[in-house]
């Protein structure tokens, strides 16, 4: 007996289109908009716009609020992904939960955060598909693990505190995914996920409202391996982690940020050896160097991805921190040639996972 964990019962066309798609080729998410928003120089000013002038908190690095003050250029960064080979772009919504925005003041806009991201992401995609109508492209929405951890005290004097509790983490993720649907995207993705609690309220969330909704949307997972360790910050390894949000049935499981692609293998193998659906892959371009800055080249880039797409072992890869379009350009150009993974079947049986999975029988 097998078990096939992929729900087709997608109740959109493009959703539908996405899960089809990925049974017959490798599809290409976009690159880091942080990185190329960061190459524009932006000040103080160009965050708050004329709407935010007397806002009270400083905006500066609030990227999400460029959706609002500066739409032109975020659509202009998704077509630069898009151009370069991008079947997949991401939201500019990684930070747009009430909790998140409270750093800044603006729990109130997150609604308008989310619904704009998407119709700018859209706007994207319809730009590029008016040159050249024979892609097929789709708009995920960014939906980050916000900045708490629902398994981790901040007070190291304190260590049973929490700075968010399980029911606040529901509610945030509930008025994204909602505003994000709202919005017009085809997928979501619950990425960059680095306490698996968080990442559970996410995707409770995300079962409340399509059950709330009577929509239902893929839903792509993905995962950050922290370090060498080959675990997440709250503890888990790739397996682990597996186990604990495999009932969620996403149509991919991967791991994006933190490490560059070199370092990234071996957590990409374990999930694609244990996770019966679809594997993905958004590296950074290298580690960071003193500076904070990524210096691993495109070339080096896809040179490094190619043969995981040759071992059949990733079915969607892209880029995060630090990569550019030209990056995604390199990557796609070198996976092209190779057949998507292709989906294992896993005999059915009790697993569970604390730090480290377990397996009865």
């Amino acid at each position: 007996m097998s078990v096939n964990r992929i729900s087709t019962e997608y109740t959109t066309d493009s959703g539908r289109q996405f899960a089809a798609l990925l049974k017959s080729q490798m599809l290409m998410i976009d690159g880091a908009m942080g990185t190329m928003i960061q190459k524009h120089k932006l000040e103080e000013a160009d965050f708050r716009g004329s709407r935010f002038v007397d806002h009270p908190s400083d905006l500066k690095g609030n990227n999400d609020l460029l959706a609002i003050t500066k739409p032109g250029l975020i659509e202009d960064i998704h077509v630069e992904f898009l151009q370069a080979g991008a079947d997949i772009i991401e939201t500019n919504t990684f930070s747009s939960t009430t909790i998140s925005q409270a750093d800044y003041g603006l729990e109130p806009l997150v609604r308008e955060l989310n619904i704009e991201a998407a119709r700018i992401a859209r706007r994207a995609v319809d730009r590029v598909l008016a040159d050249d109508p024979s892609r097929t492209l789709f708009v995920a929405g960014s939906i980050g693990p916000t900045n708490r951890t629902a398994s981790i005290s901040p007070d190291v004097n304190d260590p049973g505190y929490r700075a968010v509790t399980f029911d606040d983490l529901v509610t945030a993720y509930a008025e994204q995914v909602e505003a994000l649907i709202e919005g017009g995207v085809d997928v979501l993705l619950v990425e960059t996920i680095f306490d698996t609690l968080n990442a559970k309220a996410a995707l409770y969330s995300v079962e409340e409202v399509f059950a709330r909704t009577g929509q239902r949307l893929p839903v792509m997972i993905s995962v950050t391996i922290t370090d060498k360790s080959g675990r997440t910050l709250s503890g888990q390894t790739p397996t682990a982690f597996w186990y604990s949000i495999e009932h969620a049935n996403p149509i991919s499981v991967g791991i994006n940020c933190a490490l560059g692609a070199e370092d990234m293998r071996p957590y990409i193998e374990e999930l694609s050896d244990v996770a019966p659906c679809y594997i993905s892959i958004y590296a950074n371009a290298g580690l960071p160097n003193a500076m904070g800055e990524y210096d691993e080249t495109p070339h080096d880039m896809a040179c490094q991805i190619e043969p995981w797409a040759k071992d059949g072992i990733v079915n969607i890869v892209g880029g995060c921190c630090g990569s550019t379009p030209d990056h995604i350009r390199d990557v796609a150009e070198h996976v092209a040639k190779y057949k998507p993974r292709a989906i294992p079947k896993i005999e059915p049986k009790m697993r569970l996972s604390g730090l480290e999975p377990f397996v009865a029988g």
